[in-house]
């Protein structure tokens, strides 16, 4: 038995569309037992995205980036949030969307970008996936100053750290994003070996 064989949906809503979209849906769902259960339930659709982890294997560095989440902010992060590059996809492949953050973000047009994995980081609320990548940089990769678009009200300082300053600030709790803390502990332990 599928998934789609244990739910009907009965209603869905859209609470607001104002930046991203958000519904409230009521559905049967099928339990273990056989039995029905009606279940509510909001979501959150921003969009799926991608993140990027770029590095230098050489001079064991990773590359971040530095900006204000508002999000972060009212829960209690007062802090500029330190991220890996990441974006929405706007209607692109992954590939095509993270390369142009990238440069974007950064500064640095990358050459080949490695998919390593895909993950719902809030599935209880959140229907958006993220794509993880990685790239190797190096300084003639650099193309611009990076900083993003202010237009979107992006202010991005880019960051090189060393990869063991970048785990202690995992560690210490100066680098408090998921996805960030994901693609470095996959460096970690498939890139740098550490």
């Amino acid at each position: 038995m599928t998934v789609s064989d244990r739910i009907r949906i009965k209603d869905v809503r859209i609470l607001s569309d104002d930046h991203y979209v958000l519904k409230t849906t009521t559905f049967e769902w099928r339990r273990a037992d056989g039995a029905w259960q009606t279940q509510h339930r909001e979501t959150y659709d921003p969009g799926d995205a991608g993140a990027l982890l770029p590095y230098n294997l050489a001079q064991r560095t990773v590359m971040l980036v530095r900006q204000f989440r508002y999000p972060a902010y009212v829960n209690g992060h007062d802090d500029l949030l330190i991220e890996a590059v990441a974006g929405k996809l706007d209607d692109e492949s992954p590939e095509v969307r993270i390369r142009a953050e990238a440069e974007e973000e950064t500064g640095y047009r990358l050459g080949e970008i490695r998919k390593v994995f895909e993950a719902f980081m809030s599935p209880g609320s959140i229907t958006e996936k993220l794509h993880f990548f990685i790239a190797e940089y190096d300084p003639s990769m650099r193309v611009g100053s990076g900083g993003g678009i202010a237009s979107e009200g992006e202010e991005i300082e880019v960051l090189e750290l060393p990869i063991n300053e970048a785990l202690a600030m995992v560690a210490d709790g100066r680098i408090a994003d998921a996805k960030t803390i994901m693609l470095l502990q996959y460096a970690a332990l498939n890139i740098f070996g550490d």
